[in-house]
């Protein structure tokens, strides 16, 4: 079963356009498919990734804005998801 990651954004995000780059970039070694959630549909979310966006879910592992980098992305990744 291919592994889901989860991707916090929002509209109008440059920070948002990058790390989406980033992702599908990393697809090319790594199988698994990208939930895309817009935080602005769900009060929930906007609450608690408001100030986070750009976000990453990969099971249990949360990847913020703050640490948001392709070092970061491809490590946890490497521990998370298998090889393509």
């Amino acid at each position: 079963m291919m592994e889901t990651v989860t991707f916090y954004t929002k509209k109008d995000c440059s920070l948002c356009e990058e790390a989406y780059a980033l992702l599908k970039m990393l697809q090319h070694h790594y199988s698994f498919q990208i939930e895309v959630i817009d935080i602005y549909q769900d009060d929930a979310l906007l609450l608690e990734y408001q100030l986070l966006i750009p976000a990453i879910r990969v099971k249990d592992m949360l990847i913020t804005c703050e640490q948001m980098d392709l070092a970061t992305l491809e490590k946890t990744l490497q521990q998370l998801v298998t090889p393509r």
